[in-house]
Parts: C-alpha cells; sequence; structure tokens
C-alpha cells in the first residue's frame, strides 16, 4: 500500500481539462462505428461517404454521418468537398486520426494474440453461472 501512495505522489496531478477530453475521446472511440470507420480509413486511405458505409457495413446513413462529423470535429478526419454535381465528399484519416489507429492497432494485437484465453475464460466462467 505505501508503494501505491508513493507512486501517486510522483505522478503529477491532471488537469480536469485534460481528465474531461480522454473521458471524452475514450467514450467516442468505444463506440464501435468510430472503430470502425477508423480502421476502414487507415486501411483503404481516402473514401467517398458510400464506400465508407459499405466497407464499414451494417451501418445506417445517419450513423455514418454522425460517426464522421464527430471524427471530423474531433480533429480525426478530414472532409473535403468536390464541387460537383451530384457532389462528391471524401473523408481522409489526418495525422491525429493515423496515431490514434496505431494506438489502436495494439488492441487488435492483443485480441489476435489472447483470443483463445480470453475464450476459455468465457466459457469457463458461462459454464460456472450455469451449474
Amino acid at each position: 500500500m505505501a508503494a501505491m501512495h508513493k507512486r501517486s505522489e510522483e505522478i503529477p496531478p491532471v488537469s480536469k481539462a485534460v481528465e474531461s477530453l480522454v473521458r471524452q475521446v475514450i467514450a467516442q472511440v468505444a463506440d464501435k462505428w468510430t472503430m470502425l470507420v477508423l480502421e476502414a480509413l487507415e486501411q483503404h486511405g481516402t473514401l467517398r461517404f458510400t464506400e465508407c458505409g459499405r466497407i464499414v457495413g451494417g451501418i445506417s446513413q445517419k450513423m455514418l454521418t454522425k460517426t464522421l462529423r464527430e471524427m471530423e470535429r474531433d480533429g480525426l478526419v478530414v472532409r473535403t468537398v468536390h464541387p460537383v454535381i451530384p457532389p462528391h465528399v471524401d473523408y481522409t484519416l489526418t495525422e491525429l486520426g493515423r496515431e490514434l489507429s496505431a494506438a489502436f492497432c495494439g488492441v487488435w494485437t492483443w485480441a489476435e494474440t489472447y483470443y483463445a484465453e480470453v475464450s476459455a475464460a468465457r466459457r469457463a466462467f458461462r459454464e460456472r453461472e450455469e451449474e
């Protein structure tokens, strides 16, 4: 317990503004649609709205619009409107978006590495609950 107390003294306190931002970003990125759109843009580069929706799959136009707008608001994507008829809109990850994608690449790697262990733990839990 003393070691935990000592460690907390070594870490400077986080400002309320930074704490708030971290909570907001985690809430947004934890959203499955944001993660899937991030992955689609990382893998395919610049995408039109309809291409993005097709690649993500299962997302409504309303939810895709909402997700892309929130990502644009947070500086994760750039929205480019081309003045043609019909309008042509592209979405591209920013450097910030690519950095976030790289950070979450670790989650994918973890999931691939520990898939069997997590599956076994879930089975064991389910079996205990059924007893």
